[in-house]
């Protein structure tokens, strides 16, 4: 009787313990599904982005070379523009220093220039003051006693005091002079007056070279 009662019981339970798997299985299918699915979804959303990495790459690999290349470029060209302008700058800094120096002699010159100048004139007026003095004292003296130191004075002294000397004066102190002498002097005090219109042409021999031309004229006469 035991093992009747016994055997329903175990019947009974043996549908609940089937559907009590079946369920366990189907919840741990489902997990799996689950699992599976997000996977899956996992793996699509990281196949694009790991593909698109791989074709960025190359292309930020040529973009930084390409930037590389241009900084390089470009610090090159600015360097050598720098170098240029510092060539250009110290070329004009020497251009510079080399007018100064030259202004600065240019003025040293003109002030020598200008100090020659002025002793030139301070001699010249000294020279016209001691001129005029000579003249003075000989138209005082005696023509005889003037012709005498005429004379003996050096071209320099006697020329430019002779030719200051009034002709009135002059006249005497020549006819008291050898002739030779008065008549040298006579061409000096002559080519003294005439040397301004004549300094581009000698031609002052020319004239004396033509005096004898009249001779043949007198042929006819015997």
């Amino acid at each position: 009787m035991k093992s009747s009662i016994k055997l329903p019981r175990f019947l009974r339970l043996l549908p609940a313990v089937v559907l009590t798997g079946a369920a366990l299985l189907v919840l741990n299918g489902t997990g799996l599904l689950r699992d599976g699915a997000a996977l899956a979804q996992t793996a699509l959303n990281d196949a694009p982005q790991s593909a698109s990495r791989d074709y960025a790459e190359p292309d930020q690999q040529i973009a930084s070379a390409n930037e590389a290349d241009l900084l390089t470029m470009l610090s090159r060209r600015r360097a050598e523009l720098d170098a240029r302008e510092s060539q250009i700058q110290t070329q004009a800094d020497i251009l510079a220093a080399t007018e100064k120096r030259v202004d600065a002699k240019i003025a040293q010159l003109q002030t020598l220039q200008n100090k020659i100048s002025s002793l030139l004139g301070d001699r010249d007026d000294a020279q016209k003051a001691q001129i005029a003095a000579l003249v003075k004292t000989y138209s005082a003296m005696k023509p005889a006693s003037a012709a005498k130191i005429f004379e003996t004075l050096p071209d320099p002294v006697l020329v430019p005091v002779a030719q200051q000397m009034k002709s009135d004066v002059m006249s005497l102190v020549l006819a008291q002079m050898s002739s030779d002498k008065a008549s040298a002097l006579t061409i000096k005090l002559a080519d003294r007056l005439t040397l301004p219109e004549t300094a581009d042409a000698p031609a002052p021999t020319a004239p004396a070279a033509a005096a004898p031309a009249p001779a043949p004229a007198a042929a006819p006469k015997k």
